[in-house]
């Protein structure tokens, strides 16, 4: 899981046939007439960047599988990896078929992610969601036919409304799939979104650590091993670009929105596809911020992000002998029991920089 010494490319598809109620991503619903220039836009900004050889790609969103599957992998191959490079593409089920996917691998993609979020209608309905969860069965059919050889299945709980019951149905009929890598996370409210103004359907924090629980006993005793604290995954599946993340190694972001990182510098593109568009038409600069991070800022991040993940922190990093129950040492680290691992945020206030 370590990708300290890779490089990552991550590219901003913001387009979506809607919105969910929950997101507060840079995407938009009105602007597909923008596709073709905005995706020209992308392979201009990778052509002028000249860089190094991948060790993965992601293409996230926003729904990238809106896109005509043979343009985006046109784009993909614009992009310079390495051999044997993590190549995920992001889709939604009902975008999912036999032409996109063969189309897909022809393009070197070996990672899908499928946004699933629940398979119970009332609780993908209370999400925004407009997705059928029939289609996710035939989804993972094609993705496998084509030879992709990782999948992984995004889920979402403690949606107000959601029961115990529905969560335990999601989580069979999802296992019934076997999917290599699943991801699963605590439902959160973002500011300027339509979850955040019904204030009646925000989460209740210990429906969702009950539900956690019944997730990581569940994907455990089905063979996928819990490797950061949203993330389970078979031996060999785990997220590569992932664990470059969290090992803040260097990636580049390309499209509306993205962002980077470079040896402790942190920068990101201006948010609207349009305004992306024009500048790279310019031949100006697409970076709307950034910051430089300092070596004691770097250095917490560091241990923040490797406390989340199975590997923990090294012994003289965090005074675990104070945290009974919470970690647990492992020959030379502190890792996170599973109590702790609903206390992250707060064991990380305890770390030694």
């Amino acid at each position: 899981m370590n990708g300290g010494d890779g490089f990552g490319v991550y590219v901003h598809i913001p387009f979506c046939a809607s919105k969910c109620d929950y997101c507060a991503f840079a995407t938009w619903t009105d602007r597909a007439h923008l596709m073709e220039q905005y995706l020209a836009a992308v392979e201009r900004e990778i052509e002028r960047a000249e860089l190094p050889a991948a060790t993965s790609v992601f293409v996230g969103g926003g729904t990238p599988s809106l896109v005509p599957p043979e343009r985006l992998a046109a784009l993909i191959d614009t992009i310079p990896v390495v051999a044997g490079a993590e190549i995920t593409v992001e889709c939604n089920p009902d975008n999912v078929d036999s032409a996109l996917t063969t189309a897909y691998a022809s393009a070197g993609v070996n990672r899908i992610s499928l946004g699933v979020q629940s398979m119970v209608p009332e609780v993908l309905e209370r999400l925004g969601r407009r997705h059928d969860r029939d289609n996710v069965a035939a989804a993972v059919d094609a993705i496998q036919t084509a030879g992709i050889p990782t999948l992984n299945l995004d889920l979402i709980y403690g949606t107000v409304g959601e029961s115990d019951d529905d969560w335990r149905s999601t989580l069979e009929q999802v296992l019934e799939l076997d999917p290599p890598h699943i991801s699963a996370y605590a439902l959160t409210v973002e500011a300027g979104t339509p979850l955040a103004e019904r204030r009646a359907d925000h989460p209740d924090d210990d429906v969702q650590a009950d539900r956690y629980e019944i997730v990581d006993d569940a994907l455990s005793a089905a063979g996928l091993m819990g490797y950061e604290i949203s993330n389970w995954a078979k031996p060999g599946h785990e997220c590569r670009h992932n664990g470059l993340y969290w090992a803040q190694g260097d990636y580049r972001g390309f499209g509306c929105a993205a962002h980077s990182h470079s040896a402790g510098r942190r920068w990101w593109n201006v948010r609207t596809p349009d305004r992306y568009i024009d500048l790279v038409a310019q031949g100006a600069s697409t970076e709307a911020a950034g910051e430089e991070l300092d070596e004691e800022t770097r250095r917490f991040e560091g241990l923040e992000l490797r406390l989340r993940t199975r590997e923990g922190v090294p012994l003289d990093r965090l005074d675990g002998e104070a945290l009974p129950g919470i970690v647990e040492q492992r020959g030379d680290r502190w890792v996170l029991t599973r109590r702790g691992r609903l206390m992250a945020n707060e064991v990380s206030t305890h770390l030694i920089v």
